[in-house]
Protein backbone atom coordinates (compact mmCIF):
# COMPACT_ATOMS: atom_id res chain seq x y z
CA UNK A 1 0.00 0.00 0.00
CA UNK A 2 2.80 2.37 0.94
CA UNK A 3 4.66 1.61 -2.32
CA UNK A 4 1.49 2.22 -4.34
CA UNK A 5 0.96 5.55 -2.62
CA UNK A 6 4.55 6.63 -3.30
CA UNK A 7 4.18 5.61 -6.93
CA UNK A 8 0.98 7.65 -7.33
CA UNK A 9 2.62 10.72 -5.77
CA UNK A 10 5.68 10.40 -8.02
CA UNK A 11 3.51 9.81 -11.10
CA UNK A 12 1.34 12.85 -10.32
CA UNK A 13 4.45 14.99 -9.94
CA UNK A 14 5.83 13.83 -13.29
CA UNK A 15 2.52 14.55 -15.02
CA UNK A 16 2.44 18.02 -13.49
CA UNK A 17 5.99 18.76 -14.67
CA UNK A 18 5.38 17.41 -18.15
CA UNK A 19 2.19 19.44 -18.57
CA UNK A 20 4.25 22.60 -18.37
CA UNK A 21 6.12 21.69 -21.59
CA UNK A 22 3.82 20.10 -24.14
CA UNK A 23 3.82 19.85 -27.89
CA UNK A 24 1.58 22.16 -29.88
CA UNK A 25 0.65 21.97 -33.60
CA UNK A 26 3.79 22.56 -35.63
CA UNK A 27 4.42 24.39 -38.83
CA UNK A 28 7.08 22.34 -40.55
CA UNK A 29 9.44 23.53 -43.26
CA UNK A 30 11.10 20.29 -44.39
CA UNK A 31 12.14 21.68 -47.76
CA UNK A 32 13.03 25.18 -46.63
CA UNK A 33 16.28 26.38 -48.23
CA UNK A 34 19.23 27.54 -46.15
CA UNK A 35 18.30 31.13 -47.02
CA UNK A 36 15.27 30.87 -44.70
CA UNK A 37 15.77 32.03 -41.12
CA UNK A 38 12.93 31.34 -38.71
CA UNK A 39 12.45 34.07 -36.14
CA UNK A 40 9.39 33.33 -34.03
CA UNK A 41 5.73 32.69 -33.57
CA UNK A 42 3.92 35.50 -31.80
CA UNK A 43 1.02 35.19 -29.37
CA UNK A 44 -1.44 35.27 -32.29
CA UNK A 45 0.23 32.35 -34.14
CA UNK A 46 1.77 34.51 -36.86
CA UNK A 47 5.12 33.20 -38.03
CA UNK A 48 7.98 35.59 -38.79
CA UNK A 49 10.84 34.62 -41.11
CA UNK A 50 13.65 36.14 -43.13
CA UNK A 51 14.22 34.71 -46.60
CA UNK A 52 16.87 36.16 -48.91
CA UNK A 53 16.95 39.20 -46.60
CA UNK A 54 13.18 39.72 -47.00
CA UNK A 55 11.26 39.98 -43.72
CA UNK A 56 7.99 38.02 -43.83
CA UNK A 57 4.92 37.52 -41.67
CA UNK A 58 2.33 34.84 -42.38
CA UNK A 59 -0.50 32.75 -41.00
CA UNK A 60 -2.53 30.51 -43.29
CA UNK A 61 -3.53 32.57 -46.32
CA UNK A 62 -2.36 35.84 -44.74
CA UNK A 63 1.04 36.94 -46.01
CA UNK A 64 3.00 40.17 -45.75
CA UNK A 65 6.60 41.02 -46.47
CA UNK A 66 9.06 43.89 -46.21
CA UNK A 67 12.09 44.21 -48.46
CA UNK A 68 14.76 46.89 -48.51
CA UNK A 69 17.70 46.08 -50.77
CA UNK A 70 19.48 49.39 -50.10
CA UNK A 71 20.17 48.78 -46.40
CA UNK A 72 22.06 45.50 -46.58
CA UNK A 73 21.52 42.57 -44.25
CA UNK A 74 18.94 42.61 -41.46
CA UNK A 75 20.96 42.39 -38.24
CA UNK A 76 18.21 42.03 -35.63
CA UNK A 77 14.43 41.99 -35.38
CA UNK A 78 12.55 43.11 -32.27
CA UNK A 79 9.06 41.57 -32.10
CA UNK A 80 8.05 42.62 -28.58
CA UNK A 81 5.34 44.91 -29.92
CA UNK A 82 3.60 43.40 -33.00
CA UNK A 83 2.24 46.87 -33.80
CA UNK A 84 5.72 48.42 -33.76
CA UNK A 85 8.23 45.95 -35.18
CA UNK A 86 11.87 47.05 -35.17
CA UNK A 87 14.29 46.04 -37.94
CA UNK A 88 17.93 46.93 -37.31
CA UNK A 89 20.36 47.26 -40.23
CA UNK A 90 23.71 47.63 -38.49
CA UNK A 91 25.81 48.05 -41.65
CA UNK A 92 23.90 51.22 -42.51
CA UNK A 93 23.35 52.42 -38.92
CA UNK A 94 19.62 52.43 -39.59
CA UNK A 95 16.40 51.26 -37.95
CA UNK A 96 13.11 50.64 -39.75
CA UNK A 97 9.83 50.68 -37.80
CA UNK A 98 7.00 48.58 -39.25
CA UNK A 99 3.29 48.32 -38.45
CA UNK A 100 1.47 45.02 -38.03
CA UNK A 101 1.08 44.65 -41.82
CA UNK A 102 4.80 45.31 -42.35
CA UNK A 103 4.29 48.77 -43.79
CA UNK A 104 7.24 51.07 -43.13
CA UNK A 105 6.08 53.69 -40.64
CA UNK A 106 9.44 55.33 -39.90
CA UNK A 107 13.07 55.21 -40.98
CA UNK A 108 15.79 56.27 -38.54
CA UNK A 109 19.31 56.86 -39.80
CA UNK A 110 21.49 57.41 -36.74
CA UNK A 111 24.28 58.79 -38.95
CA UNK A 112 22.09 61.83 -39.64
CA UNK A 113 21.55 62.67 -35.96
CA UNK A 114 23.41 65.68 -34.49
CA UNK A 115 24.82 63.41 -31.77
CA UNK A 116 27.44 61.03 -33.20
CA UNK A 117 25.91 57.54 -32.97
CA UNK A 118 27.25 54.22 -34.20
CA UNK A 119 24.57 51.77 -33.10
CA UNK A 120 25.58 48.14 -32.59
CA UNK A 121 22.61 47.08 -30.41
CA UNK A 122 19.02 48.29 -30.69
CA UNK A 123 15.69 47.34 -29.10
CA UNK A 124 12.32 48.86 -28.34
CA UNK A 125 11.84 50.63 -25.00
CA UNK A 126 8.89 52.33 -23.34
CA UNK A 127 7.50 55.82 -24.00
CA UNK A 128 8.18 55.94 -27.77
CA UNK A 129 11.87 55.21 -27.28
CA UNK A 130 14.51 52.82 -28.55
CA UNK A 131 17.40 51.34 -26.62
CA UNK A 132 20.66 52.10 -28.41
CA UNK A 133 24.16 50.95 -27.60
CA UNK A 134 26.49 53.57 -29.06
CA UNK A 135 29.79 51.94 -29.94
CA UNK A 136 31.51 55.32 -30.22
CA UNK A 137 31.39 55.97 -26.47
CA UNK A 138 30.46 52.39 -25.40
CA UNK A 139 27.41 53.69 -23.57
CA UNK A 140 23.71 52.91 -23.62
CA UNK A 141 21.29 55.62 -24.70
CA UNK A 142 17.60 56.18 -25.37
CA UNK A 143 16.33 57.52 -28.68
CA UNK A 144 12.89 59.17 -28.82
CA UNK A 145 11.69 58.36 -32.34
CA UNK A 146 8.83 60.87 -32.21
CA UNK A 147 11.00 63.82 -31.16
CA UNK A 148 14.24 62.68 -32.84
CA UNK A 149 16.03 63.17 -29.52
CA UNK A 150 18.87 61.05 -28.16
CA UNK A 151 20.28 60.95 -24.63
CA UNK A 152 23.09 58.90 -23.14
CA UNK A 153 22.00 57.31 -19.88
CA UNK A 154 24.77 54.93 -18.78
CA UNK A 155 28.43 54.98 -17.95
CA UNK A 156 30.79 53.12 -20.34
CA UNK A 157 30.07 49.40 -20.24
CA UNK A 158 32.56 46.90 -18.82
CA UNK A 159 33.54 44.52 -21.62
CA UNK A 160 32.01 44.04 -25.06
CA UNK A 161 28.41 43.02 -25.68
CA UNK A 162 28.27 39.39 -26.84
CA UNK A 163 24.54 38.75 -26.45
CA UNK A 164 21.70 41.07 -25.52
CA UNK A 165 17.97 41.49 -25.24
CA UNK A 166 15.69 44.34 -24.29
CA UNK A 167 12.27 44.84 -22.82
CA UNK A 168 10.37 48.06 -22.30
CA UNK A 169 12.19 48.82 -19.04
CA UNK A 170 15.59 47.12 -19.28
CA UNK A 171 18.59 46.56 -21.53
CA UNK A 172 20.13 43.20 -20.59
CA UNK A 173 23.36 41.80 -21.95
CA UNK A 174 26.17 39.30 -21.58
CA UNK A 175 29.72 40.51 -22.14
CA UNK A 176 32.70 38.65 -23.61
CA UNK A 177 33.54 37.27 -20.15
CA UNK A 178 30.03 35.74 -19.84
CA UNK A 179 29.12 38.27 -17.14
CA UNK A 180 25.49 39.42 -17.15
CA UNK A 181 24.31 42.99 -16.62
CA UNK A 182 21.09 44.97 -16.69
CA UNK A 183 20.55 48.69 -17.36
CA UNK A 184 17.39 50.53 -16.30
CA UNK A 185 15.68 53.43 -18.09
CA UNK A 186 17.51 55.73 -15.69
CA UNK A 187 20.93 54.34 -16.60
CA UNK A 188 21.52 52.30 -13.45
CA UNK A 189 23.68 49.26 -14.26
CA UNK A 190 23.68 46.21 -12.01
CA UNK A 191 25.37 42.84 -12.26
CA UNK A 192 23.09 39.83 -12.64
CA UNK A 193 25.79 37.20 -12.33
CA UNK A 194 27.80 34.80 -14.41
CA UNK A 195 26.16 33.21 -17.44
CA UNK A 196 26.86 29.62 -18.53
CA UNK A 197 29.46 28.69 -21.11
CA UNK A 198 26.96 27.36 -23.65
CA UNK A 199 26.51 26.57 -27.34
CA UNK A 200 23.58 28.99 -27.54
CA UNK A 201 22.17 31.51 -25.08
CA UNK A 202 18.89 33.40 -25.28
CA UNK A 203 18.33 36.01 -22.60
CA UNK A 204 14.61 36.17 -21.79
CA UNK A 205 14.86 38.78 -19.04
CA UNK A 206 17.05 39.59 -16.06
CA UNK A 207 15.88 36.49 -14.14
CA UNK A 208 15.41 33.92 -16.93
CA UNK A 209 17.89 32.59 -19.50
CA UNK A 210 17.57 29.66 -21.89
CA UNK A 211 20.76 27.95 -22.99
CA UNK A 212 21.86 24.78 -24.75
CA UNK A 213 24.85 22.52 -24.15
CA UNK A 214 25.40 19.33 -26.15
CA UNK A 215 21.90 19.42 -27.69
CA UNK A 216 20.18 19.87 -24.32
CA UNK A 217 18.21 23.01 -23.45
CA UNK A 218 17.98 24.25 -19.88
CA UNK A 219 16.38 27.18 -18.11
CA UNK A 220 18.56 29.31 -15.86
CA UNK A 221 16.39 31.22 -13.42
CA UNK A 222 16.51 33.06 -10.15
CA UNK A 223 14.44 35.24 -7.85
CA UNK A 224 15.84 38.78 -7.66
CA UNK A 225 19.36 38.54 -6.20
CA UNK A 226 19.35 34.84 -5.33
CA UNK A 227 21.66 32.29 -6.94
CA UNK A 228 20.92 30.96 -10.43
CA UNK A 229 19.16 27.59 -10.67
CA UNK A 230 19.42 25.41 -13.78
CA UNK A 231 16.46 23.23 -14.82
CA UNK A 232 16.58 21.02 -17.96
CA UNK A 233 13.67 21.05 -20.39
CA UNK A 234 12.14 17.70 -21.27
CA UNK A 235 12.01 17.77 -25.07
CA UNK A 236 11.67 14.87 -27.50
CA UNK A 237 13.84 16.36 -30.25
CA UNK A 238 17.33 14.93 -29.86
CA UNK A 239 19.24 17.01 -32.38
CA UNK A 240 18.60 20.59 -33.41
CA UNK A 241 20.37 23.49 -35.04
CA UNK A 242 19.04 26.25 -32.79
CA UNK A 243 16.06 27.32 -30.71
CA UNK A 244 14.05 30.48 -30.13
CA UNK A 245 11.61 31.41 -27.37
CA UNK A 246 8.84 34.02 -27.58
CA UNK A 247 5.46 34.45 -25.89
CA UNK A 248 5.45 31.00 -24.21
CA UNK A 249 6.36 29.28 -27.49
CA UNK A 250 9.65 27.42 -27.82
CA UNK A 251 10.62 26.74 -31.44
CA UNK A 252 13.14 23.98 -32.13
CA UNK A 253 14.86 24.06 -35.51
CA UNK A 254 15.98 20.71 -36.91
CA UNK A 255 17.10 19.58 -40.35
CA UNK A 256 13.62 18.06 -40.86
CA UNK A 257 11.55 21.05 -39.85
CA UNK A 258 10.47 23.42 -37.10
CA UNK A 259 8.80 22.08 -33.98
CA UNK A 260 6.92 24.18 -31.45
CA UNK A 261 6.33 23.55 -27.78
CA UNK A 262 4.11 25.37 -25.36
CA UNK A 263 6.25 26.21 -22.35
CA UNK A 264 5.27 28.09 -19.22
CA UNK A 265 8.44 29.35 -17.59
CA UNK A 266 8.24 29.30 -13.78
Amino acid sequence: MKKSLLFLIAFSYLIQCYSQIKGIPTQEMPNAPKTVTFLAYDAFAYVYTIENNVFKKSKGSENWEYKNVTLGKITKVDLQNPLKIVLFYEDFNTVILLDNQLNESQRINFSEHPTPINATAVGIASQNQLWVYNNLNQQIGLYDYLKNEYKTISTPLPGKIKNYTTDFNSFIWMDDNAEGYSCSLFGAIRSIGKFPNADQVQIINSTQILYSVNQKISLLSRQKDTAWTSTPLQLSEKRFEKFYYLAQNLAIFTTEGIYNFKIILP
